[in-house]
């Protein structure tokens, strides 16, 4: 029985996921519960799993784009385990009588007569929204070979991905397509006589590729060997690697998150000696798909650009006083909590009691009505290893400056390593972005809708002030308040900025609460 592996439902309005790794290959035989890729949705990372036990047949390449429901592959319920898993224990017991006997096990298996479809052709699979073409790059098998079913037979490579086309029975190739032909979705690549008989001369080469199934992959398997861990590459380029014997080491990779990608291979073979990327100057151009998360912050940030009346108002605070504070109690401050006293805390507090005494600015348009939060709960936006993430702060208003500290470190935990979940991005009601971690000293935020506000945190920088009539030195900030206007007025979105200007200012409030000696006291 041929059962469908489909891409599950991971959240409310994700429509669409990625294959991003196959952690099995085509053909294998897997356990039920077995991990087989990591799929990749606009808001986070999940594996899928096998519901049975049995052969793969993989539906969908790394890198497609599949909908809600679409099947990624199907398991062969009915194959059987492979034949060395089964023999194991016995092999490990007489080595020496397993030998022999295996030959003569596995030689009647080429004379079994393979299934007779006749002449069946071999189309391009649809491999990705929006692509409509694809280049045969190599073939992996002459005209004529007599292929087994699941065998790769050639290479194919897209805008956007290289995959490979495997034999659907097995049976005698025919070749239509060339090496570099531009073939359309749907096109015939090749044909497979499937009532061909398998050549008597393949028979006892057969056998010992059923007693020896581990080395049966090796030579896919070698680019992987000579390769460190920590270096990605695309399947066509391991094979090149391997094949021509480049240091793997010496490319710098042009694909997503430095993986290298074939033209980087062939580039660093037309400069021996060059560390590609490095010291070599080009004006080569390279396409890259979009991911799913960044196509979905594209949207989201035209969305608000195109759907709210947007201004934002600008004030700067004087940083002098936290920045003191933070040095005189930080060690005790680590040791009572242990967690960093950082700033977060100091603007998440803030911003917290500035929401609570101007409501608007914590609240939505929801088609004609205005939707009044009494929580406040933060979003902070954290640039993540596959974009920019939003984690939320539940309740941040009820949480003390160590909570919100070990809160902060926890999600931008969960964001650098791809593990947030949907309900730890949904909602929000008020965003804080810090672009000044990156140097920004001034910048116009864009709302994170449905959210009707966002404040920008930016570079702390020394600057002359007047201080009772003093020329002085202070660290000051730039803070940017973008709002919507349809539903924030001026005068409570300024009066809301100097708000938190005034608490940053005099932040003892904000680290002891309303009795600033007891607090004290306890540390």
């Amino acid at each position: 029985m041929v059962i469908e592996i489909k891409v599950p439902t991971v959240g409310e309005s994700i429509s669409e996921v990625t294959i991003a790794k196959w952690l099995k290959k085509d053909g294998d035989y897997v356990q039920q519960d077995e991990v087989l890729c990591e799929m990749e949705s606009e808001k986070a990372t999940f594996e899928l799993n096998a519901e049975k036990a049995g052969t793969l047949k993989i539906s969908a390449a790394e890198g497609a784009t599949l909908k809600i429901g679409e099947v990624a592959c199907t398991i062969d319920t009915a194959a059987e385990a492979p034949a060395q898993e089964a023999a194991a224990p016995a092999a490990a017991a007489a080595p020496v009588a397993a030998a022999p006997e295996a030959a003569p096990v596995a030689a009647p298996a080429p004379a079994a007569p393979a299934v007779n479809k006749g002449t069946i052709e071999m189309k391009v699979p649809t491999v990705g929204e929006s692509i409509s073409e694809v280049t045969l790059v190599k073939w992996t098998k002459k005209d004529g070979d007599y292929v087994e079913r699941d065998e790769v037979v050639c290479e194919l490579e897209s805008e956007k991905a290289t995959f490979e086309l495997n034999a659907e029975e097995a049976g005698v190739l025919i070749i239509v397509a060339k090496e570099g032909d531009t073939l359309n979705i749907g096109d015939i690549a090749c044909k497979i006589d499937t009532s061909a008989a398998r050549p008597a001369g393949t028979a006892p080469a057969a056998a010992p590729a059923a007693k020896q199934a581990p080395a049966a992959p090796q030579p896919q398997q070698a680019p992987v060997t000579s390769i460190p861990n920590d270096i990605k590459t695309s399947p066509v380029a391991a094979a090149v690697i391997a094949d021509k014997q480049v240091d793997a080491t010496s490319i710098k990779g042009s694909g997503a998150h430095g993986k290298i990608m074939k033209d980087d291979v062939y580039a660093a073979l037309q400069n021996p000696g060059v560390a590609i990327g490095q010291e070599m100057f080009t004006r080569q151009e390279r396409r890259e798909k979009m991911s799913n998360l960044r196509k979905t912050v594209s949207r989201r940030l035209v969305e608000a650009k195109n759907t709210t009346a947007m201004l934002t108002t600008f004030n700067e605070v004087d940083m002098t006083n936290i920045m003191a504070l933070r040095a005189k109690y930080k060690e005790v401050f680590k040791k009572q909590h242990e967690v960093n006293l950082g700033f977060m805390s100091f603007f998440t507090k803030a911003c917290c009691f500035a929401l609570q005494e101007f409501p608007t600015v914590n609240a939505y348009i929801d088609g004609e009505e205005l939707v009044y939060h009494d929580f406040c709960d933060i979003s902070i936006a954290v640039s993540a290893p596959k974009g920019l993430v939003v984690p939320v702060i539940r309740n941040a208003e009820s949480l003390d400056m160590a909570g919100i500290e070990k809160k902060v470190v926890e999600l931008a935990t969960k964001a650098r390593d791809n593990k947030l979940t949907l309900p730890e991005m949904t909602g929000g009601t008020f965003t804080i972005t810090n672009g000044g971690v990156f140097g920004s000293l001034m910048s116009t935020p864009i709302i994170n809708i449905p959210q009707s506000a966002i404040l920008g945190m930016h570079k702390i920088q020394e600057r002359p002030m007047a201080v009772n009539g003093q020329v002085v030195i202070r660290q000051m900030m730039y803070l940017a308040l973008s709002y919507d206007h349809r539903i924030i007025d001026g005068r409570e979105s300024v009066s809301f900025l100097v708000r938190v200007k005034e608490m940053l200012e005099n932040p003892e409030q904000l680290l002891f609460g309303k009795d600033p000696l007891k607090a004290l006291l306890k540390l």
